[in-house]
This record gives C-alpha cells, structure tokens and sequence, in this order.
C-alpha cells in the first residue's frame, strides 16, 4: 500500500534529494532533471511546491546551515550543564562538528557551493549570510563565548573546512598539526 505524504514530507525528501543534488555538482551545474528523478517527483511537481530552482538552492542551503546550528545548539546545551566555560563548550562545538564534516562530506560541499553561489548572485548571498549569522549566533549564546573567541573560533572553523575538503579520508587526529596551541579547537 503507498502512503501519500503531504506537502511538507514531499518538500522534505525533494530538498534531502536537491542536497545530494547540489553537493555534487553546484547551483549552475546541478539540474532540476536531476533532482526530480533523484526524489522520484516530476519536474513540474517540483516547481510547484518551490517555485523556482533557486527557491530549492535556499531551501536546501537553509538546511545545511540549520543542521550545523542544531548540532552546536545540542552540543553547546550539554556542555553547558556540564559546567564547561565557554572556550570547553566550543572546544566540544568543534569536536562535533569535525565528525560531521567526514561523515558526511555533502554538508561541507554544499556549504562551499553556497559560498561560490553568492560570489555570482545577491540573492543567494544574502541568504547565505543570514544562515551563517544564524550559526555564528546559535554558537555564541549556546558557548557564552565573547567577541574574540567567536572570531577566533569561527576563523579556524573556516580553516578547517578547507582543511576537510583538501583532505580526502582525514581523521580528527590530523588536525591536529595544522591548529594554532591554545585557540578555542585545541585547547
């Protein structure tokens, strides 16, 4: 028996499969073909429930950028009860996300596509700023981390995605010579 899903699950499975979609091959190059038969919907589906395929980039990155912020929101809530002072709370933010990034390498692609999209397109790049605002956010008042360490701790994250995406089968290990002693990941 086929169960219907509603608007709101289809629009779910269309964007896990416009992730997929767009990690691999960008905005420019990832096609609505592609994304429809990836999410078993017709194109014209597809552009019913977003419209347009930049409705579905933002859609999709939106989600990237919020599944980061809920990974620091949980992880930066634990540590908190635990008692950690900021510097540990984000020290656990960044022993979080690490894993992320290796396990599932679309999140970081989709994040650099997104940055390479708003380079060409205003309208991407205010989303794009506003997910990563909303990240930077969501780490600042789970950590209580002040101004320099956010700076700090953000600015090495950046640094680690490069890291991650140069790096084909990196562990959280082989970091560890490529960070500064004593800022916020390492201390």
């Amino acid at each position: 028996m086929n169960v219907r899903l509603t608007a709101e699950e289809r629009r779910d499975e269309i964007v896990a499969a416009a992730s997929i979609e767009f990690a691999a091959t960008g905005y420019a190059g990832t096609s609505t073909d592609a994304i429809a038969r990836r999410a078993g919907v017709s194109q014209p589906y597809l552009f019913q429930l977003f419209g347009t395929k930049k409705e579905l980039f933002l859609a999709t990155l939106r989600g990237c950028f919020a599944r980061t912020a809920r990974v620091f929101d949980a992880v930066g809530k634990t540590a908190l009860a635990e008692g950690l002072p900021p510097a540990g709370i984000l020290r656990r933010m960044g022993d979080a996300y690490l894993p992320l990034l290796l396990r599932d390498r679309g999140v970081l692609q989709l994040q650099l596509h997104a940055y390479a999209a708003s380079c060409q397109d205003p309208e991407i790049r205010a989303a794009v700023r506003q997910a990563y605002l909303s990240v930077w956010r969501t780490a600042a008042e789970a950590s209580g981390a002040d101004a320099q360490q956010m700076h700090l701790w953000f600015a090495e994250g950046m640094f680690i995605n490069v890291i991650a995406s140069i790096g084909d089968e990196a562990t959280p290990d082989e970091f560890d010579h490529w960070l500064v002693e004593g800022a916020p990941l390492c201390d």
